[in-house]
Parts: structure tokens; sequence; C-alpha cells
């Protein structure tokens, strides 16, 4: 298993002090890790073997892939920090109604709200709406950026937080081709207003917030969501 998926406090204590310093010896890093040599040469092997240190002249660094992945440490707690993940959401609008779809798979079965994904590593904002909107709905149209969403969701009863998104949400205008209405996890639909807040199961904070033709560039908006675990 890949160290970024079973990180040891060793693997954490030698990148730590890598993070701190260009560079440093055996005998640094083993006293940060508190290990005897022949338990510290394990995991000190590990990230040669990934890549994530080299070792020059008889002293340890950190290589562009050990860089970018201690970056993510919060050194205090010497853990790697979560953090939210992007997407896009796509508001494409036409006579007076907007594109909605339901999701068909866990978690939110149910739920209607926008097309949304993932943005790749290295798309581009605008690819990456382009790329799910023809996925999702088969649909192509003129997409610019209109505002920044926060989403978080927490589990009503226990607090615990499900999810935490950052939304670049895209309005699209002028859509083409012909709509995919069923797909393996949704189904895609056009809905006035009225009758996409009819609807039992909904994403608040989609309905309201985003009915202008266009928001004003950088408008952030944030919510604070409570599921309950059934609907989760």
């Amino acid at each position: 298993m890949s160290i970024d998926k079973l990180l040891h406090p060793a693997h954490v204590a030698i990148l730590r002090v890598l993070l701190f310093a260009p560079e440093a010896r055996f005998a640094e890093l083993q006293k940060a890790s508190e290990l005897s040599s022949d338990h510290f040469n394990f995991y000190l092997k590990q990230l040669l073997d990934e890549a994530y240190i080299d070792k020059t002249s008889g002293a340890y660094r950190l290589t562009f892939k050990g860089k970018e992945f201690a970056n993510r440490f919060d050194t205090d707690a010497r853990t790697v920090e979560r953090q939210p993940k992007v997407a896009v959401c796509l508001m494409i609008r036409h006579d007076g109604k907007q594109l909605v779809q339901q999701r068909l798979k866990q978690p939110f079965y149910g739920y209607w709200g926008r097309p949304t994904g993932k943005i790749r590593w290295g798309e581009t904002i605008l690819d990456a709406a382009a790329r799910e909107l023809m996925e999702e709905t088969g649909l192509t149209a003129d997409l610019q950026f209109e505002s920044v969403y926060h989403k978080m969701d927490y589990n009503q009863e226990t607090g615990e937080m499900l999810e935490d998104k950052i939304f670049f949400i895209i309005g699209g205008a002028n859509p083409r081709g012909a709509l995919i209405e069923q797909f393996e996890g949704g189904r895609n639909a056009w809905m006035t207003q009225a009758e996409y807040a009819s609807q039992e199961l909904s994403f608040e904070g989609t309905s309201d917030k985003f009915q202008a033709s266009s928001l004003p560039k950088v408008t952030i908006m944030e919510s604070v969501h409570r599921y309950a675990p059934e609907n989760y």
C-alpha cells in the first residue's frame, strides 16, 4: 500500500524534519523518529523507494513529490491535512427553465440538484465544466464563471462532517445537443423554479441563491447543512 494511504508516525517525523531544512543526515532523522536503527531503516527505505526523498552525498532531502506531499502537513498535529473537494456546479438555463439532475447513487440517493463534477488535476475550471456537461448531459453550452459556493454537510445527530466542498458556479446559456435523460447514477430534466422547489428531496442552497441570470464575479457564498443519517 502507498505511503500516502498508510502513513506511519516515522514517515511523518522524517518528512517534517525535511520540510524545515534543505537536507538532513541519517542521525538527525533517526532522532526525530525515536526508533531504533533497524526499525527506522525500514521506514526510511519506504520513503526512498516511493521517491518522496532521495539521498545525495550522505544527506537526505525531499524530492519534488515529497515537497508537495509534505506541504500538506499540519505541522502541529503532525498529520496530513484533509482539504475540501473542489468541483464545478453547472447552472444551465434555457427558456425560463434550469437543468437539474437527480442522484440515483449514494450518498444522497434521490436528491435533486445541479450537475456537478470534480475538477481533475491540471484541468482548467471551464474545461472541467465543459467535460462534465458533455459526459453527464450530452450537451454543450456557452459557459462562464459566475461565483464560488462553499458547502459543508454534517450528520445532524452526531455533528460529524460528511462533506466539505468548494464549487465553482459555472453559468451556461444556449445549450445545444440531445439531453441524456437517464444515465447510470442519475437522471436529467429541465424544470422551472417552481417545479424544482416542489421536489421532496433537493439540495438546500441551490434554489434561491442562483436564480440571477448572472451573478457578480467573485461572489462567495457559504452554507452549512445538516442531514439525517438515513438521507446520506
